[in-house]
């Protein structure tokens, strides 16, 4: 989304991000890792990435591991070129068991609108198959996630 650029504004930010998590939510490293520059710098909890390909491995890497994977992204804040977001998802991990990720990140931008920073932190709690909120065929959009969760 071209006209996706810095300088952000609420509505702008609230695009992008919403943007990301429909990215995301495809699960394809190879659509994925266009929206970062070519030596977008990564912190991914412990990790440190650089670059297109050190994504899309990652990518990949994840999206084999984390299967049903279903995000949300909220907007938390943001400036001229930064933009902070709250987040969950869900995934199985290949020993069926079911889990829950809540964190935060902080995105710094290039002009052209491609991320050239991203840092997150999050934390993993493990759920039970019914205390899912993002199953199949639920709109993650629509889910009313309590203040307990935030």
């Amino acid at each position: 989304m071209s006209e996706l650029t810095p300088p952000w504004n609420r509505e702008s930010a609230h695009k992008k991000v919403k943007f990301a998590q429909d990215m995301w939510n495809s699960k394809d490293p190879n659509k994925v890792y266009k929206g970062y520059t070519e030596d977008s710098i990564w912190r991914n909890r412990d990790i440190f990435l650089r670059g297109h390909d050190e994504i899309k491995a990652f990518l990949t890497q994840k999206w084999g591991h984390e299967r049903e994977y279903r995000l949300r992204k909220e907007l938390f804040a943001f400036t001229d070129d930064k933009i902070a977001v709250q987040f969950w998802y869900e995934y199985v991990d290949v020993y069926g068991q079911w889990w829950r990720t809540y964190g935060l990140e902080d995105w710094t931008f290039a002009g052209d609108g491609r991320m050239r920073k991203r840092q997150m932190s999050a934390n993993d709690v493990k759920i039970a198959d019914d205390e899912r909120w993002f199953k199949d065929s639920v709109d993650v959009n629509n889910v009313d996630i309590s203040e307990k969760h935030w």
